[in-house]
């Protein structure tokens, strides 16, 4: 089980159950898992993203990346994985999707930020 023991035992003052608990911890797990491959599925067959990241050596508002490929795993509740554009590339550490046009991906060193990626560009 992937929560920690101050929220299982809130979990269970709250009013529910060990199984409830349990239930809800294989929701979370099952609902982290269905994010990660529709993630996946929003990059798929993609040669090209813009984004919002902000670029020292960019002067565009919303970025053109090549884009290689997008990689998700997952573990319990977290969400993880890679990108990789032309030329380089950043761990995953979170994301989600907001909408059939754009995702947000939270991206780990160097970039450090939350970053909303899309198809199109008009639709940032």
């Amino acid at each position: 089980m992937h929560f920690d023991q101050r929220t299982q035992r809130a979990l269970r003052e709250f009013g529910l159950s060990a199984d409830e608990v349990r239930e809800v911890a294989e929701a979370v797990v099952e609902a982290t898992a269905e994010e990660a491959a529709a993630l996946e599925a929003f990059f798929e067959g993609l040669d090209t993203v813009y984004s919002d990241m902000d670029q020292a050596h960019s002067t565009a508002e919303f970025p053109e990346h090549g884009l290689e490929y997008v990689d998700c795993y997952t573990h319990a509740a977290d969400l993880r994985g890679y990108v990789k554009f032309d030329g380089w590339g950043v761990p995953i550490e979170d994301g989600r999707v907001l909408s059939d046009e754009v995702v947000e991906l939270s991206l780990g060193p160097t970039v450090h930020d939350r970053v909303r990626f899309a198809a199109d560009r008009d639709d940032l």
